[in-house]
Order: structure tokens, then C-alpha cells, then sequence
């Protein structure tokens, strides 16, 4: 449970006198022989390779780097290759290996399309597409020490279900939580698209009961990795935050409701996502069965040996027929009243998967778990649109009638007479994706955990404006680069000026935190729990401060 604002305010300045008197390369100490120690603090060198950064794990020992202080583990396999005849079975584990696996790069993605996102957007997101392989089971550790015993805080990232990885942006980094904030970072990659959610048990049988949710029981196989392994790289198995934003946030919410995930998870952040309306057994199934009819095969066997290019390509044009197109010639769904949409994604089978977390209650299974929602002001943006007032005007009509639409025009002019109307549409549009939906959604599901009458759940609102380009906002992901104090790698999003870096330090030890002790609050800024008759809400800007319900009065006309 939560500690005190008053122990809150002595472990933080204890940690941070601890941490300012082990910086550079005192923190591998511990683990380092003298020799190795004396050998890199000569050189002053702020990358090396000493014989102290080796690691145990079940399977066998993984050699990393230092870089700063840090020691950084890439590309550590938590479960075998899932081609050829693994494909869509369960995650079996890896075989282990003599010698030390040198665990010094990022390991493949998950098969996948590559973006195709703008010029400006790919240079916001510092965007990096990798390369890919089905044997992309792989875990990435940063920590400031191989002993002790420091929360853990275990990323998922996002993309939906269907693409992404664990270093496609530069904020996602975890080597300055592990420096600064003393805990051990470590990210993720899955199976996704139709690699990890594709019922095939119809022609593959019994075995293949668990394939349409393979994406989601990798997770699984990962957090258990970190139970057996994570102490052996300084982490206590016992304190285990995850969080995600966008798709990540969305999968972070699946697994509070999965019966094989309970007791692995003790903290949990779902960032722009989550709580979404997964299909049932027979939608999937069927959406399934259109595919694999598409295809042209008999058995599983021929099915495992189709090129994954056009298993997504075939998978990708099966669910955008079968799938009724979103916020185009009608409203916009409020958040919670979606219909389900079949295709690469979460399938509540009634086993693996019980029910829709956070879209029609919190899961009673991770009632325990204290949580943090939020969102960002300009979700929607894109850096594609430039709508006139007109322009955004006619969509608005379009998509929530005339009415209403003059009403959220005119309220958010009000809010925000210093937003131009390209921002002002990315908070409210056409699309799903927007501030306003956001902010819907987080209020939602921060409602269903108060009314659980268990462990707490706080609210944020990121609403902190990029120098870069014009018209940036608080893009879709932009609060990474802050939480993961990343804002001098990500500097081409955050421009790492000094309001920059001071937010950073706030979000990041509030992330901090609240991994550690279940509080986000640090000493000058306390963060109140949310109840939904106030709405108590972080704000997260070059002011940090609390605040009732942020945009309420026009996120609400959304709901009218």
C-alpha cells in the first residue's frame, strides 16, 4: 500500500543523496573486481565492457555493457524462436546456452508493415522501424547494480496489436530511470498482428487452443522471466510495475484481467490506452476462418510456412471488410459503447482471457493493484491536417451533429484562446483519436477503479507544449520522453531546454514512485488519489499542479 507524504518526502531525499554520491561507475561496484573498477575509472571512459557486467539467468549467463554507470543488458530471451512449427503455439522457453550470450543489441521485432508516417511526425517520434524475425521473444534490462532490490518497471510499448517494438522510439530508453531514479528498467517485444492473434485451433487442433491470444500469453512468459530472473539484475521480483502507452496502455489493462497474469503484477500505467472492447471466441473464430480461407490452405503445417508478409496483408484486408469503419458518416463512439472489432487483437476465449477489463468493470483479480491513467491534450495530432475553422467546423457536424458540434467548437475556443484551430482539432475531430475521447476514457476507467473500492487509481494530464515544428501540442506519445527522463535523447520532440528537463525530473520520479511505493507523489507536489465526483487530476505542464477535472466541462459535451 501507499506510504506516507511524509516517508514519500525522506525516500526520495535519501535516494537522491545515495544516487549523487554512486554516480559513474561506482554503481557496478558491488559486482566489479577492483581491477575492473580501477581500469574504466582510469580511462574515464563513459562506455566500457568489464568482465563485471554479467549476469545469471535460468538459462544460462548474459554479458552487458556499462554506459555511464549503467549496466544494460539488450535482447535477452525469454522464450524460443515462434517460427516454422512454433508458430502459434504457446512461448516455449529458450534453450539454454554455455559461455556468457552476449546481450549487447536490441534483439528482431515482431514481423510487421513499417510505418508510413509523415516526415514530421517520424522526426517528433525519432521513429526507428528495426529489424524483424519471429524470433523476437526478447527482454532488455537497464539497472544500477546487479544486487539489491529495486522496483521494477516493465514497458509495453504500442502500436496497437499489429506493429511496433521496444525501441521503436527513442524515449523509451530505460538507462536514465536506472541511473537517476534507481530502479531497474526493463522493455518488451511480442508476438503481434496475425503472428499472435489468429485462432487456428480449427485446422491445427487441441495444441493450438491458446493461438489467438499468443501476443498476450508472450506478456505472460515475460513477467514470469522477470519473477524467476529479475533479482539476478538487481530487481525485486516482488515490487513489478507495468505500464504502456497507446496499444501498450490497452495491453496493460488485458493482463490486470488475465487469471495467468495475478500475482506478477503489483503496479500498473495505462498511458492514451486501454480498456478496450475485445471480440468474443465465435467473432474471432470466424474472422479467422475468412482468413485462412484466403489464404488457400488445408493444415497447419502449410499455414506455418506462409510467408508472414502475406499472412498480415491477407489478415489486415479481411478485418477492414468485416469491420465497419470508425467516426466516418456518424458520431464518434463515446469511449465504452464501441461494438468489438474482430481481427489482430486481445479475444476473450472465456480461459486465457475472462473479460473486457476496463471496458465494462475493473477485473476484481488485480483489485490490490494501485493504478495510473492519463492522457495527453492534442491526441489526434498527426502533423497531417490543417484544417480552416470551416474545415474543422464541417467535421465536427459531420461526426457529432450541428448542435453539438457549434457547442464543443465554441467551448473549446473558450478553454484555449491561445490553441490555433489545427490544435484545437486535434483535441476534438473526427477521429477516435483525440484529446477530448482521451480524457473520456482515462475519467472512465479511473470511475470503475473507485467504485472497486480497492487499491487507488490517479489521474494525469499531460499538456505540456513542444517548441518543435509548429503547432506539435502534446502529440500521441509525447509524455514518454518526461516519464522515461529521456528529454536529451528524444530532444528532437522535447528540444531538452530547461522546462524541458525540469518536467522530466517531475514526471519521472512521480513514475518513479509509484512504482516503488504505490504513491506518485514526491516532496512539492502532492498528487491526491481520483474520485469521480471531483475528478482530482495532475497536470503535467511547465506548472505542474492539481486540477478538478481537466476539460470536464467540454469533454462531457462528448457524452450528452
Amino acid at each position: 500500500m501507499s506510504k506516507s507524504d511524509s516517508e514519500n518526502s525522506l525516500g526520495f531525499s535519501r535516494r537522491q543523496a545515495l544516487l549523487s554520491a554512486t554516480a559513474g561507475v561506482a554503481a557496478v561496484a558491488a559486482t566489479a573486481s577492483s581491477s575492473d573498477v580501477t581500469t574504466v575509472k582510469a580511462a574515464g571512459a563513459s562506455c566500457s565492457t568489464p568482465r563485471s557486467a554479467v549476469a545469471k539467468t535460468q538459462y544460462g549467463k548474459v554479458r552487458g555493457y556499462v554506459e555511464d554507470g549503467v549496466l544494460t543488458f539488450k535482447g535477452v530471451a525469454y522464450g524460443a524462436n515462434t517460427g516454422g512449427e512454433n508458430r502459434w503455439l504457446p512461448a516455449k522457453p529458450p534453450a539454454p546456452w554455455d559461455g556468457e550470450y552476449p546481450a549487447l543489441t536490441y534483439g528482431a521485432n515482431c514481423p510487421q508493415r513499417l510505418h508510413t508516417w509523415t516526415s514530421e511526425q517520424t522526426f517528433l517520434y525519432q521513429w526507428t522501424d528495426g529489424w524483424q524475425s519471429e524470433d523476437m521473444l526478447k527482454v532488455n534490462i537497464w539497472t544500477p547494480s546487479l544486487t539489491g532490490k529495486r522496483p521494477v518497471m516493465f514497458y509495453i510499448h504500442g502500436g496497437g496489436f499489429t506493429f511496433g517494438s521496444a525501441y521503436e522510439l527513442a524515449s523509451q530508453d530505460g538507462a536514465q530511470m536506472a541511473r537517476h531514479h534507481d530502479v531497474v528498467s526493463v522493455t518488451v517485444n511480442h508476438r503481434l498482428n496475425a503472428l499472435g492473434f489468429l485462432d487456428v485451433s480449427p485446422i491445427g487442433g487441441p495444441a493450438y487452443a491458446d493461438s489467438v491470444n499468443v501476443g498476450m500469453t508472450d506478456l505472460v512468459a515475460a513477467l514470469r522471466w522477470v519473477r524467476d530472473n529479475i533479482a539476478n539484475f538487481g530487481g525485486d521480483p516482488g515490487c513489478v510495475m507495468i505500464y504502456g502507452q497507446s496499444g501498450g496502455g490497452s495491453k496493460v489493462t488485458t493482463l490486470l484481467g488475465m487469471p495467468s497474469a495475478e500475482g506478477l503484477i503489483h503496479r500498473a500505467s495505462a498511458q492514451s490506452g486501454g480498456g478496450g472492447n475485445p471480440p468474443g471466441a465465435e467473432e474471432s473464430r470466424e474472422y479467422a476462418k475468412q482468413v485462412i480461407a484466403e489464404l488457400g490452405v488445408k493444415d497447419i503445417a502449410a499455414l506455418q510456412k506462409i510467408d508472414w508478409a502475406k499472412l498480415n496483408e491477407i489478415s489486415n484486408a479481411v478485418g477492414a471488410r468485416m469491420n465497419p469503419p470508425v467516426g466516418v458518416g456518424g458520431p464518434t463512439p463515446a469511449p465504452g459503447t464501441a461494438k468489438p472489432r474482430v481481427g489482430p487483437g486481445p479475444t476473450v476465449d472465456g480461459r486465457l482471457i475472462t473479460m473486457r477489463s476496463f471496458f465494462d468493470a475493473a477485473p476484481e483479480l488485480s483489485k490490490k493493484v494501485p493504478l495510473l491513467f492519463g492522457s495527453v491534450s492534442e491526441e489526434g495530432n498527426s502533423m497531417l491536417s490543417h484544417p480552416t475553422e470551416a474545415e474543422w467546423l464541417a467535421t465536427l457536424t459531420r461526426n457529432y451533429g450541428e448542435a453539438k458540434a457549434k457547442a464543443l467548437a465554441t467551448g473549446l475556443k473558450k478553454a484555449h484562446p491561445e490553441k490555433s484551430i489545427r490544435m484545437l482539432s486535434y483535441m476534438c475531430g473526427g477521429s477516435g483519436l483525440n484529446g477530448l475521447n482521451m480524457r473520456n476514457n482515462v475519467t472512465r476507467m479511473a470511475t470503475m477503479k473507485y467504485n472497486q473500492k480497492g487499491a487507488p487509481a490517479y489521474t494525469w494530464y499531460f499538456t505540456w507544449q513542444s517548441p518543435m515544428l509548429e503547432d506539435a501540442g502534446a502529440w500521441h506519445t509525447a509524455e514518454l520522453a518526461f516519464c522515461f527522463d529521456n528529454t536529451k535523447r528524444a530532444e528532437q520532440g522535447t528540444g531538452n531546454g530547461p522546462e524541458a528537463q525540469a518536467l522530466a525530473k517531475k514526471m519521472a520520479t512521480a513514475w518513479a514512485n509509484f512504482a516503488r511505493t504505490g504513491n506518485p507523489s514526491q516532496p512539492g507536489l502532492r498528487w491526491e488519489p481520483f474520485e469521480p465526483t471531483r475528478g482530482q487530476t495532475m497536470v503535467f505542464d511547465n506548472n505542474c499542479r492539481m486540477t478538478d477535472d481537466p476539460e470536464g466541462e467540454v469533454r462531457k459535451l462528448l457524452l450528452a
